[in-house]
């Protein structure tokens, strides 16, 4: 029985996992959100994971907020860089395996081709700065059989996220404005966690590794819109809107594209186009919503 430490639970990537643990029998898991578990302390996550034998750490805790963190910056910084930084030199200490979740919001977007793990970061809010930071610490500290692994554009039938928004705003109102400048892939946490757990027995390296996952394909969030409604049979009309119309505190890359060549190759990891996981996910939603009523 391998004992596994998932913090961030409440998260969506960490529900998902949650909601994948009855397929994984020979894991036994502990779901931790900042109630249970400060990972800013490092005494107390030191203790939990000496208490209860931890041998794998899946770190989806974040300050994810990305236009509050520009006011909140000691916080994000807080969660998204000292938090990991403390996080890594445990694993080295004890020896853990350790796989951190990060974000497209490193690169600036100026690329015209999809980012690879090597290419130069430029983040350009604080989110992203602190989320690069987080990853720098994790390189110092360098902890064996560590991965770091960016996405982008995450959604599920768990929490609030974009998919869910754009399906409430449908049914209220008769059209909607979303940004059309802004290119990237929708990731379906479901299949991301699914990832995760099939990449864990399988990584086995010196140092820390990087690796990109999102769905496959590529969309702007007002073709990603389009998607949902299509999907949902709602009558609404999506109105592609330039991004500077939005007064956002915090700046966005207008192209996040990430290459996810390394983690098939590596890993075998099979990655479903982002519609066909929009699907599946909308059903999930769908079922949800039926059973509550």
């Amino acid at each position: 029985m391998i004992h596994v430490l998932v913090t961030g639970s409440k998260g969506q990537l960490g529900l998902e996992l949650a909601s994948l643990k009855s397929n994984f029998l020979n894991y036994n898991f502990f779901f931790t959100d900042k109630s249970q578990l400060d990972i800013t302390n490092f005494k107390a996550v030191s203790t939990y994971i000496l208490k209860n034998k931890i041998e794998v750490l899946i770190n989806c805790a974040a300050y994810t907020n990305v236009d509050k963190a520009e006011e909140e910056q000691d916080l994000a910084n807080e969660i998204n860089h000292l938090a990991v930084k403390n996080l890594a030199e445990i694993a080295k200490k004890h020896q853990l395996k350790l796989i951190h979740i990060s974000t497209d919001y490193v690169f600036d977007g100026s690329s015209s081709a999809p980012y690879t793990e090597n290419e130069s970061t430029n983040p350009q809010n604080v989110y992203g700065i602190t989320k690069l930071n987080g990853e720098k610490a994790l390189l110092k500290v360098n902890p064996p059989n560590a991965v770091i692994i960016r996405t982008a554009w995450l959604y599920s039938s768990f929490g609030e996220n974009f998919v869910k928004t754009i399906l409430r705003l449908s049914t209220e109102k008769e059209s909607i404005s979303v940004v059309s400048d802004q290119i990237g892939t929708p990731t379906y946490a479901n299949d991301l966690a699914k990832a995760i757990l099939q990449m864990r027995p399988l990584i086995k390296n010196n140092g820390v590794q990087i690796y990109h996952y999102t769905n496959e394909g590529k969309c702007s969030w007002f073709q990603f819109a389009e998607e949902i409604i299509k999907l949902s049979k709602n009558k609404c009309e999506v109105i592609p809107v330039s991004s500077s119309t939005y007064n956002s505190k915090a700046k966005r890359p207008n192209f996040s594209l990430l290459n996810t060549t390394k983690i098939q190759q590596e890993f075998g990891v099979k990655i479903p186009q982002w519609k066909d996981a929009l699907a599946v996910c909308m059903e999930q939603i769908k079922t949800k919503a039926t059973n509550e009523d």
